[in-house]
């Protein structure tokens, strides 16, 4: 019986123990070997090392143990996700023919600050914001090599004025600093898109470190909250109000199986109700703050052997039968950026193919 056919009922016994084989020694040992990089998300983990997993799953009312051998040494195939997708500006003439409520989903006049906004989802969403007629995009991100390039090749898809900052979340002034100069740089902001963050995860919790567990608290919570608060700083000077989108998790809603991973869920539970009291207290500035929180996405980072035993389950838990393209994200990101949700605000929007409904 495959993984992919195992039911989210009966799939929640599968790799119950799969955890302590991921890797033997010390508290400090497992921690080094299994966390992430800083600039990784949750579905970038590396960290299972052992390329025979046991699983239970039932046969007839019968207890039946196999297992999934995972190839360490197989290369990620190159699938049309990896393709670099190349963005096209929106013509005014072409704005100003279209009907009043598709117009409403444009972006002309404003400028919008992507955090995260080098690669992966941030990036997309940036390319949707400019491709909805948005009129300058600031990207930020602490990786400053494919910030630039990410930028420029923006600028040249589609014409829209983009800048790079780089920009470490943990780092209060660093935020405040870039805040600033993309308002001086603009004439001021109208939207931000927050999908910058971290996350490690297979890492039991009586195991975590302190140190770490912090340090996902730092960046996912507290510098989208300082993020924020700049943004909102200069939208209140403005005088006009604006929309800031925070890019959440389903993990902030549920427990994610089969791989612990408290800090990060716990972030983004955090995330969504911060941006529930943002939401209530910038309405009378007209400053709209939502959440989108993503399921299980299918990014290249995310395209490693070493995870195909979990992602089979991720799968098999999923009505839809796939993982998220990393254009998912992209409609709800202008929607949420646009006037037409005009009167939506602390709204947690999930995109997850079906996952937390079972």
């Amino acid at each position: 019986m495959s993984l992919m056919m195992i039911p989210r009922r009966v799939a929640v016994t599968a790799l119950r123990s799969f955890p302590t084989h991921i890797v033997r020694g010390s508290a400090p040992q497992m921690m080094r070997a299994i966390s992430t990089t800083a600039s990784s998300k949750l579905q970038h983990s590396q960290s299972i090392t052992n390329p025979n997993i046991k699983v239970t799953h039932f046969e007839d009312g019968k207890r039946v143990q196999e297992n999934v051998e995972v190839d360490v040494g197989a290369a990620a195939p190159i699938v049309a996700a990896d393709v670099p997708y190349i963005a096209s500006g929106l013509q005014a003439k072409v704005r100003e023919a279209l009907p009043t409520t598709i117009k409403n989903f444009t972006l002309a006049g404003k400028t919008a600050i992507v955090s995260g906004g080098a690669r992966g989802l941030g990036l997309n969403m940036a390319q949707a914001l400019a491709e909805a007629g948005v009129d300058n995009i600031a990207l930020i991100d602490v990786n400053e090599e494919a910030g630039v390039k990410a930028a420029q090749d923006l600028q040249d898809q589609t014409g829209v004025k983009v800048i790079f900052v780089k920009v470490d979340l943990r780092n209060d002034e660093d935020i405040q600093a870039a805040v600033t100069q993309v308002a001086q740089t603009f004439g001021g902001i109208n939207v931000l898109v927050n999908s910058a963050g971290i996350a490690e995860s297979n890492i039991p919790a009586e195991l975590y470190d302190g140190q770490a567990f912090r340090k996902t608290i730092d960046v996912n919570l507290i510098g989208c909250f300082v993020l924020n608060q700049a943004v909102a700083r200069e939208m209140i000077k403005g005088g006009e109000g604006g929309s800031i989108v925070n890019i959440a998790s389903m993990s902030g809603t549920i427990v994610n199986y089969p791989q612990p991973q408290c800090a990060y869920n716990a972030s983004k539970a955090a995330v969504i109700m911060l941006t529930k009291c943002l939401a209530a207290e910038w309405a009378p500035h007209a400053i709209r703050v939502n959440t989108i929180s993503p399921g299980y996405m299918d990014t290249a980072l995310n395209r490693v052997p070493a995870l195909d035993a979990q992602k089979k389950i991720w799968v098999a838990q999923t009505p839809q039968k796939r993982l998220g393209a990393v254009s998912d994200l992209n409609g709800l990101a202008v929607y949420l950026a646009s006037d037409a949700s005009a009167y939506m605000t602390g709204s947690d929007s999930i995109i997850d193919g079906g996952y937390t409904v079972w």
